[in-house]
């Protein structure tokens, strides 16, 4: 969806909650979902092949070769960005209202991400942020907060369709090292493609190859400088066209970002990052427009069983197409921001995210607004 004022499009997402324990999409909202998809193809695929055809046949058959190299046909891949997943819960949370409770009382993986599904049904990768460990490991870390679920709560992804999953933050070993290596294996058993700290995470959608770079940049904030310009740099060297850098930094309960998100943020695009997203803060900062790529500062929350009621429940799902021509990334603003609330309930948190609409959808976007304004503040102060 292309903004030709050079800011994302904020829209309502296709999808109608669906309360839980509920687990099947209405057909209305795959209908629409499914529409929504047609248009995309449409837009990007269908017209060119049609062409081909109609050329050959006037040249008398595929055969015909005019001595001149094709140029080569853009390619286009949509990827969507999600914020915090914490499937489990801390072992001193309220047992009736945590996620492991609601999990039990439902019985279907599928629920928590029923609502957003259909909006990650229409990009060709979702990237979300891992926060927490799947593990039956009872060796847990002396901190303030420690998550962890059963390893099948690595079926939740997958089934809300998500493919790929940040894993560097301060809660990707709560329960030691042997439960960072759970997690990946949980993860990795259900088709999710993990981006660790030593790994990065790559796939391939409509011929691109897209590499996604997990950095923890929480203990050494700007030290991590050479780590992340040499995993952009192997990136490139193992073939990727499209690189993101999703970052876990900032300031939690913060809404704005800090120096040293913005010095990291601009440095990883020069590095060669085409997109930066980033997570931590548990809820919205806004975004910037660095030369011609996007930096999301935060996103929030997203599938989070941190708690059971936080009083900002606010979330977005980032969505953008890339369009590569000639080996290249075309700079353009083809994104759009959905605005979520990480719950379909307002009076707690079901763990089950669910598109903005009406006046909260209006409440969002003007909030929207202000979260950028934040970012245009800190960069003068920080510029300054």
């Amino acid at each position: 969806m292309r903004n030709d004022a050079g800011r994302p499009v904020y829209r309502q997402a296709a999808a109608k909650p669906s309360p839980l324990p509920k687990a099947a999409l209405g057909v209305a909202a795959i209908a629409v979902a499914a529409a929504v998809a047609l248009a995309l193809s449409g837009a990007f695929g269908g017209a060119g092949a049609e062409g081909v055809d109609k050329r050959a046949e006037a040249f008398g058959g595929t055969g015909f070769d005019s001595g001149v190299a094709e140029p080569e046909a853009a390619r286009t891949v949509t990827l969507s960005f999600a914020g915090d997943c914490t499937l489990g819960t801390d072992e001193n949370f309220d047992r009736t209202r945590n996620f492991n409770a609601t999990y039990d009382s439902v019985g279907d993986p599928s629920c928590f991400l029923a609502n957003v599904a259909p909006l990650f049904r229409e990009d060709d990768i979702t990237v979300v942020n891992m926060e927490g460990t799947l593990t039956d490991s009872t060796s847990r870390l002396n901190k303030k907060f420690a998550f962890k679920g059963p390893a099948e709560y690595a079926s939740i992804l997958p089934a809300g369709d998500v493919q790929v999953a940040a894993f560097a933050n301060n809660h990707d070993a709560d329960y030691g090292p042997q439960s960072h290596d759970d997690t990946i294996a949980a993860l990795e058993a259900q088709g999710i493609t993990v981006a660790s700290e030593d790994k990065i995470a790559y796939a391939t959608a409509n011929g691109v190859k897209v590499a996604v770079v997990a950095v923890y940049e929480l203990d050494d904030h700007r030290e991590r400088e050479p780590d992340v310009k040499q995993y952009i740099a192997a990136a490139r060297e193992e073939g990727a066209e499209l690189v993101v850098v999703f970052f876990h930094w900032g300031n939690e309960r913060e809404y704005a970002p800090d120096d040293n998100q913005i010095y990291m943020g601009h440095m990883a695009v020069d590095a060669g990052a085409d997109m930066v997203v980033g997570s931590h803060p548990h809820v919205l900062q806004g975004y910037e427009k660095y030369n011609g790529r996007y930096i999301f500062y935060s996103m929030g929350n997203f599938c989070y069983g941190g708690h059971s009621n936080p009083a900002d429940k606010d979330s977005v799902v980032v969505q953008k197409t890339f369009t590569l021509e000639g080996g290249e990334v075309r700079l353009d603003d083809d994104i759009k921001v959905v605005p979520c609330s990480i719950s379909s309930s307002q009076s707690r948190n079901n763990y089950q995210p669910t598109p903005a609409e009406g006046a909260e959808l209006e409440r969002m976007l003007a909030k929207w607004d202000e979260l950028n304004a934040n970012v245009q503040d800190a960069l003068a102060a920080y510029e300054g």
